[in-house]
Protein backbone atom coordinates (compact mmCIF):
# COMPACT_ATOMS: atom_id res chain seq x y z
CA UNK A 1 0.00 0.00 0.00
CA UNK A 2 0.33 3.49 0.04
CA UNK A 3 0.99 4.96 3.57
CA UNK A 4 0.85 8.55 4.48
CA UNK A 5 1.90 9.56 8.21
CA UNK A 6 0.86 12.45 9.88
CA UNK A 7 3.24 13.16 13.42
CA UNK A 8 6.53 12.47 13.98
CA UNK A 9 6.40 11.55 17.30
CA UNK A 10 7.04 8.14 18.79
CA UNK A 11 3.07 7.22 18.03
CA UNK A 12 3.74 8.31 14.15
CA UNK A 13 7.48 6.87 13.32
CA UNK A 14 6.11 3.51 15.35
CA UNK A 15 3.29 3.80 12.36
CA UNK A 16 5.90 4.50 10.15
CA UNK A 17 8.02 1.81 10.57
CA UNK A 18 5.56 -0.84 10.61
CA UNK A 19 4.27 0.39 7.79
CA UNK A 20 7.85 0.23 5.64
CA UNK A 21 8.43 -3.53 7.42
CA UNK A 22 5.10 -4.70 6.04
CA UNK A 23 6.41 -3.84 2.60
CA UNK A 24 4.38 0.04 2.23
CA UNK A 25 4.91 3.28 0.57
CA UNK A 26 5.75 5.67 3.49
CA UNK A 27 5.10 9.30 3.41
CA UNK A 28 5.79 11.14 6.90
CA UNK A 29 4.75 14.76 7.44
CA UNK A 30 5.63 16.61 10.74
CA UNK A 31 4.76 20.01 11.23
CA UNK A 32 7.96 20.86 13.09
CA UNK A 33 11.52 20.45 11.83
CA UNK A 34 12.36 17.56 14.56
CA UNK A 35 10.09 16.78 16.94
CA UNK A 36 9.60 18.81 19.83
CA UNK A 37 6.48 17.06 22.30
CA UNK A 38 6.32 15.00 24.76
CA UNK A 39 8.19 11.63 22.75
CA UNK A 40 11.16 13.35 23.58
CA UNK A 41 10.12 14.92 26.70
CA UNK A 42 9.68 11.40 28.78
CA UNK A 43 11.77 8.76 30.91
CA UNK A 44 12.49 6.40 28.01
CA UNK A 45 10.86 3.53 29.95
CA UNK A 46 9.32 1.05 28.80
CA UNK A 47 7.33 0.28 31.56
CA UNK A 48 5.40 -2.88 32.02
CA UNK A 49 5.28 -3.20 35.66
CA UNK A 50 2.02 -1.15 36.40
CA UNK A 51 0.25 -1.72 34.10
CA UNK A 52 -3.44 -2.91 34.56
CA UNK A 53 -4.04 -6.84 34.16
CA UNK A 54 -5.83 -7.78 30.73
CA UNK A 55 -5.63 -5.90 27.65
CA UNK A 56 -3.25 -3.23 29.08
CA UNK A 57 -0.72 -6.08 30.15
CA UNK A 58 -1.01 -7.87 26.97
CA UNK A 59 -0.47 -4.70 24.77
CA UNK A 60 2.64 -3.91 26.91
CA UNK A 61 4.45 -7.33 27.23
CA UNK A 62 3.77 -7.41 22.97
CA UNK A 63 5.14 -3.72 22.93
CA UNK A 64 8.20 -5.00 25.09
CA UNK A 65 8.72 -7.85 22.51
CA UNK A 66 8.49 -5.52 19.35
CA UNK A 67 10.89 -2.84 21.46
CA UNK A 68 13.45 -5.60 21.81
CA UNK A 69 13.43 -6.46 18.23
CA UNK A 70 13.67 -2.55 17.10
CA UNK A 71 16.40 -2.38 19.37
CA UNK A 72 18.42 -5.23 18.00
CA UNK A 73 17.79 -3.76 14.32
CA UNK A 74 18.23 -0.13 15.27
CA UNK A 75 20.90 0.01 18.10
CA UNK A 76 20.61 3.68 18.14
CA UNK A 77 17.69 3.80 20.48
CA UNK A 78 19.77 2.77 23.23
CA UNK A 79 17.44 -0.22 24.00
CA UNK A 80 18.39 -1.65 27.59
CA UNK A 81 16.74 -4.73 29.44
CA UNK A 82 17.79 -3.43 32.62
CA UNK A 83 14.52 -3.22 34.10
CA UNK A 84 13.12 -1.43 37.11
CA UNK A 85 13.05 -1.50 40.96
CA UNK A 86 10.17 -0.29 43.02
CA UNK A 87 10.94 0.52 46.35
CA UNK A 88 9.37 0.36 49.70
CA UNK A 89 9.95 3.04 52.68
CA UNK A 90 6.78 2.23 54.73
CA UNK A 91 5.20 -0.77 55.93
CA UNK A 92 2.19 0.01 53.90
CA UNK A 93 4.21 0.71 51.19
CA UNK A 94 6.08 -3.07 51.41
CA UNK A 95 2.32 -4.41 51.96
CA UNK A 96 1.46 -3.33 48.44
CA UNK A 97 4.35 -4.89 46.84
CA UNK A 98 3.46 -8.13 48.93
CA UNK A 99 0.40 -8.44 47.71
CA UNK A 100 0.99 -7.72 44.07
CA UNK A 101 4.19 -9.75 43.97
CA UNK A 102 1.29 -13.14 44.77
CA UNK A 103 -0.76 -12.41 41.90
CA UNK A 104 -1.26 -14.72 38.98
CA UNK A 105 0.05 -12.12 36.65
CA UNK A 106 3.68 -11.67 38.44
CA UNK A 107 5.12 -14.11 36.31
CA UNK A 108 4.07 -12.48 33.22
CA UNK A 109 5.49 -9.03 34.16
CA UNK A 110 8.50 -11.07 35.91
CA UNK A 111 7.88 -9.37 39.18
CA UNK A 112 10.28 -10.45 41.90
CA UNK A 113 9.78 -9.22 45.30
CA UNK A 114 13.11 -8.59 47.53
CA UNK A 115 13.82 -7.85 51.04
CA UNK A 116 15.90 -4.70 52.02
CA UNK A 117 19.40 -6.94 52.20
CA UNK A 118 18.32 -8.73 49.04
CA UNK A 119 18.12 -5.16 47.04
CA UNK A 120 21.33 -3.77 48.33
CA UNK A 121 22.91 -7.08 47.70
CA UNK A 122 22.03 -6.82 43.87
CA UNK A 123 21.48 -3.05 43.55
CA UNK A 124 24.40 -1.46 45.58
CA UNK A 125 23.56 2.03 44.50
CA UNK A 126 20.61 1.79 46.93
CA UNK A 127 21.62 2.72 50.23
CA UNK A 128 19.04 4.57 51.61
CA UNK A 129 16.52 3.29 54.52
CA UNK A 130 14.12 1.21 52.91
CA UNK A 131 12.04 -1.88 53.93
CA UNK A 132 12.33 -3.89 50.28
CA UNK A 133 11.69 -3.84 46.70
CA UNK A 134 9.56 -5.26 43.41
CA UNK A 135 11.97 -5.78 40.61
CA UNK A 136 10.30 -5.88 37.27
CA UNK A 137 12.53 -8.10 34.88
CA UNK A 138 10.49 -6.90 31.99
CA UNK A 139 10.82 -3.17 31.98
CA UNK A 140 13.54 -1.55 29.95
CA UNK A 141 14.57 1.80 28.84
CA UNK A 142 15.59 3.85 25.87
CA UNK A 143 16.85 7.43 24.59
CA UNK A 144 14.02 9.47 24.21
CA UNK A 145 16.08 12.18 22.18
CA UNK A 146 17.56 9.43 20.24
CA UNK A 147 15.31 6.97 19.51
CA UNK A 148 12.80 9.13 16.64
CA UNK A 149 16.22 10.09 14.74
CA UNK A 150 17.49 6.47 15.05
CA UNK A 151 14.43 5.44 13.50
CA UNK A 152 14.49 7.41 10.63
CA UNK A 153 17.79 6.55 10.13
CA UNK A 154 16.90 3.48 9.46
CA UNK A 155 13.78 3.86 7.71
CA UNK A 156 15.90 6.00 5.12
CA UNK A 157 17.98 3.53 4.59
CA UNK A 158 15.71 1.79 2.39
CA UNK A 159 13.85 3.20 -0.72
CA UNK A 160 10.18 3.07 0.34
CA UNK A 161 9.97 5.83 3.49
CA UNK A 162 9.98 10.26 2.60
CA UNK A 163 10.58 11.99 5.63
CA UNK A 164 9.04 15.54 5.04
CA UNK A 165 9.33 17.68 8.21
CA UNK A 166 8.05 21.19 8.18
CA UNK A 167 4.85 20.14 6.78
CA UNK A 168 1.43 20.81 8.55
CA UNK A 169 -1.29 19.12 7.42
CA UNK A 170 -4.26 21.56 7.15
CA UNK A 171 -6.95 19.43 5.28
CA UNK A 172 -7.89 15.92 4.35
CA UNK A 173 -10.44 14.12 1.91
CA UNK A 174 -10.75 10.43 0.99
CA UNK A 175 -7.40 8.72 1.02
CA UNK A 176 -5.58 12.29 1.35
CA UNK A 177 -4.20 14.81 3.22
CA UNK A 178 -3.14 18.90 2.23
CA UNK A 179 0.06 20.19 3.64
CA UNK A 180 0.62 23.90 4.18
CA UNK A 181 1.91 24.15 1.25
CA UNK A 182 -0.90 23.23 -0.95
CA UNK A 183 0.66 19.98 -1.65
CA UNK A 184 -2.06 16.95 -1.78
CA UNK A 185 -0.24 13.60 -0.41
CA UNK A 186 -2.52 10.83 -1.32
CA UNK A 187 -2.32 6.88 -0.29
CA UNK A 188 -4.22 4.04 0.32
CA UNK A 189 -4.18 4.50 3.79
CA UNK A 190 -3.60 8.07 6.10
CA UNK A 191 -2.99 8.00 9.73
CA UNK A 192 -2.65 11.12 11.73
CA UNK A 193 -0.98 10.97 15.07
CA UNK A 194 -1.27 14.43 16.70
CA UNK A 195 -0.07 14.07 19.77
CA UNK A 196 -1.37 16.67 22.26
CA UNK A 197 -2.37 18.90 19.71
CA UNK A 198 -6.32 19.69 19.77
CA UNK A 199 -6.20 22.39 17.25
CA UNK A 200 -6.19 22.86 13.63
CA UNK A 201 -7.12 19.95 11.24
CA UNK A 202 -8.96 18.20 13.64
CA UNK A 203 -9.77 20.25 16.14
CA UNK A 204 -13.74 19.42 16.21
CA UNK A 205 -13.07 15.76 15.80
CA UNK A 206 -11.04 15.80 19.05
CA UNK A 207 -12.73 18.31 21.09
CA UNK A 208 -16.04 15.90 21.15
CA UNK A 209 -13.66 13.03 21.98
CA UNK A 210 -12.89 11.79 25.42
CA UNK A 211 -9.20 12.94 25.47
CA UNK A 212 -7.47 15.32 28.42
CA UNK A 213 -4.06 16.72 28.06
CA UNK A 214 -1.57 16.43 30.98
CA UNK A 215 0.99 18.24 31.76
CA UNK A 216 4.63 17.04 33.17
CA UNK A 217 7.86 18.53 35.11
CA UNK A 218 11.13 16.41 34.56
CA UNK A 219 14.29 17.68 34.99
CA UNK A 220 17.76 16.16 34.31
CA UNK A 221 20.63 15.99 36.47
CA UNK A 222 24.76 15.52 35.95
CA UNK A 223 26.10 12.17 35.05
CA UNK A 224 26.16 10.21 38.45
CA UNK A 225 28.72 7.47 39.18
CA UNK A 226 28.58 5.02 40.50
CA UNK A 227 25.89 4.19 37.89
CA UNK A 228 22.52 2.49 38.50
CA UNK A 229 21.85 -0.65 37.89
CA UNK A 230 18.59 -0.62 37.24
CA UNK A 231 15.63 1.89 36.94
CA UNK A 232 13.64 3.65 40.22
CA UNK A 233 10.44 4.38 40.88
CA UNK A 234 9.26 5.36 44.74
CA UNK A 235 6.30 3.91 46.07
CA UNK A 236 4.31 7.04 45.02
CA UNK A 237 3.65 4.93 41.77
CA UNK A 238 1.53 2.67 43.60
CA UNK A 239 -0.53 6.01 43.87
CA UNK A 240 -0.61 6.32 39.48
CA UNK A 241 -0.39 3.08 38.31
CA UNK A 242 -3.25 0.48 38.21
CA UNK A 243 -1.09 -2.49 38.39
CA UNK A 244 -1.28 -2.24 42.20
CA UNK A 245 -4.72 -1.27 43.34
CA UNK A 246 -6.44 -3.74 45.87
CA UNK A 247 -6.69 -4.30 49.51
CA UNK A 248 -3.30 -3.37 50.67
CA UNK A 249 -3.39 -0.24 48.41
CA UNK A 250 -6.60 1.01 49.62
CA UNK A 251 -4.67 1.00 53.27
CA UNK A 252 -2.13 3.18 51.87
CA UNK A 253 -1.75 6.67 54.14
CA UNK A 254 -2.64 9.88 52.42
CA UNK A 255 0.31 11.40 50.33
CA UNK A 256 2.82 13.83 51.40
CA UNK A 257 1.13 17.02 50.65
CA UNK A 258 3.24 18.48 47.77
CA UNK A 259 3.21 15.83 46.65
CA UNK A 260 -0.44 15.14 46.82
CA UNK A 261 -0.96 19.19 45.16
CA UNK A 262 1.27 18.24 42.35
CA UNK A 263 0.40 14.26 41.66
CA UNK A 264 4.36 13.63 41.70
CA UNK A 265 5.79 10.21 41.71
CA UNK A 266 9.27 9.05 41.20
CA UNK A 267 10.77 7.69 38.21
CA UNK A 268 14.48 7.42 37.82
CA UNK A 269 16.13 6.30 34.83
CA UNK A 270 19.87 6.53 34.06
CA UNK A 271 20.63 8.13 30.34
CA UNK A 272 23.57 6.97 28.57
CA UNK A 273 25.74 9.41 29.17
CA UNK A 274 25.34 8.82 33.16
CA UNK A 275 22.62 11.97 33.57
CA UNK A 276 19.67 11.14 35.72
CA UNK A 277 16.07 11.65 34.40
CA UNK A 278 13.84 12.28 36.98
CA UNK A 279 10.45 13.32 37.80
CA UNK A 280 7.26 13.93 37.56
CA UNK A 281 4.31 16.06 38.05
CA UNK A 282 0.83 15.91 36.86
CA UNK A 283 -1.73 18.68 35.85
CA UNK A 284 -5.06 18.17 34.52
CA UNK A 285 -6.31 21.66 34.51
CA UNK A 286 -6.20 24.01 31.65
CA UNK A 287 -4.69 26.88 30.30
CA UNK A 288 -1.58 24.91 31.76
CA UNK A 289 1.00 27.69 33.02
CA UNK A 290 4.10 28.77 30.94
CA UNK A 291 6.85 28.57 33.20
CA UNK A 292 7.95 25.60 35.47
CA UNK A 293 7.76 25.21 39.53
CA UNK A 294 11.14 24.50 41.39
CA UNK A 295 9.00 23.02 44.79
CA UNK A 296 8.25 19.47 42.76
CA UNK A 297 11.61 19.22 41.40
CA UNK A 298 13.38 19.65 44.73
CA UNK A 299 10.61 17.13 46.25
CA UNK A 300 11.76 14.70 43.55
CA UNK A 301 15.95 15.43 44.42
CA UNK A 302 15.30 14.80 47.96
CA UNK A 303 13.10 11.56 47.32
CA UNK A 304 16.12 10.27 45.07
CA UNK A 305 18.55 11.28 47.75
CA UNK A 306 16.82 9.39 50.14
CA UNK A 307 16.45 5.85 48.17
CA UNK A 308 20.25 6.51 46.55
CA UNK A 309 21.17 7.32 50.34
CA UNK A 310 23.14 9.41 49.26
CA UNK A 311 23.25 13.50 47.38
CA UNK A 312 21.98 13.51 43.93
CA UNK A 313 24.09 15.18 41.26
CA UNK A 314 23.15 18.86 39.94
CA UNK A 315 20.44 19.54 37.70
CA UNK A 316 21.53 21.11 34.26
CA UNK A 317 17.94 20.90 32.51
CA UNK A 318 14.46 21.32 33.40
CA UNK A 319 11.33 20.93 31.49
CA UNK A 320 7.55 20.64 31.30
CA UNK A 321 6.27 18.40 28.51
CA UNK A 322 2.19 17.75 27.87
CA UNK A 323 0.22 14.26 26.46
CA UNK A 324 -3.18 13.25 24.98
CA UNK A 325 -4.75 10.42 27.32
CA UNK A 326 -7.92 8.88 27.00
CA UNK A 327 -10.62 9.24 29.10
CA UNK A 328 -12.44 6.18 28.70
CA UNK A 329 -12.06 2.85 29.24
CA UNK A 330 -9.87 2.49 25.72
CA UNK A 331 -6.23 2.38 25.67
CA UNK A 332 -5.91 5.06 22.75
CA UNK A 333 -8.37 6.66 20.37
CA UNK A 334 -8.67 5.53 16.70
CA UNK A 335 -11.04 6.95 14.84
CA UNK A 336 -12.19 7.60 10.98
CA UNK A 337 -12.39 10.52 9.89
CA UNK A 338 -13.22 9.89 6.42
CA UNK A 339 -12.32 6.92 4.16
CA UNK A 340 -8.98 6.02 4.28
CA UNK A 341 -8.21 8.33 7.06
CA UNK A 342 -8.21 7.77 10.87
CA UNK A 343 -6.70 9.62 13.88
CA UNK A 344 -4.56 7.15 16.39
CA UNK A 345 -4.24 9.58 19.11
CA UNK A 346 -4.51 9.53 23.76
CA UNK A 347 -2.80 6.68 24.72
CA UNK A 348 -1.28 9.28 27.98
CA UNK A 349 1.65 8.30 29.56
CA UNK A 350 1.89 4.58 27.59
CA UNK A 351 3.09 6.11 24.84
CA UNK A 352 6.15 5.44 24.79
CA UNK A 353 5.87 2.20 26.45
CA UNK A 354 3.28 1.04 23.65
CA UNK A 355 3.99 2.52 20.61
CA UNK A 356 5.05 -0.34 18.37
CA UNK A 357 2.06 -2.29 18.88
CA UNK A 358 -0.49 0.21 18.79
CA UNK A 359 0.72 0.66 15.25
CA UNK A 360 0.38 -2.96 15.00
CA UNK A 361 -2.91 -3.26 15.62
CA UNK A 362 -3.57 -0.14 13.53
CA UNK A 363 -2.14 -2.63 10.71
CA UNK A 364 -3.14 -5.91 11.72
Amino acid sequence: MRVVVVGGGILGTMHALTAVERGDAVVHLERDLEPQGASVRNFGLVWVSGRAAGPELALALRARELWERIGATAPDVGFRPIGSLTLARTAAELAVLEEVASRDDAGARDWCLLSATAVRRRHPEVQGAILGGLFCGRDAAVEPRLTLPALRRRLAAGERYRWLPGREAVAIRAQGVRDHGGQWHDGDRIVICPGATRTGLMADVLDAAPLQRVRIQMLETEPLAPPLSTCLADADTLRYYPAYTGPAHKRLPEQDPLAHQWRAQLLCVQRLDGCLTLGDTHQYQEPFAFDVDERPYRHCLGVTAALLGRPVPEPVRRWAGVYSQVTDERLYLRQALSPGVEVVTGPGGRGMTMAPAIAEETFA
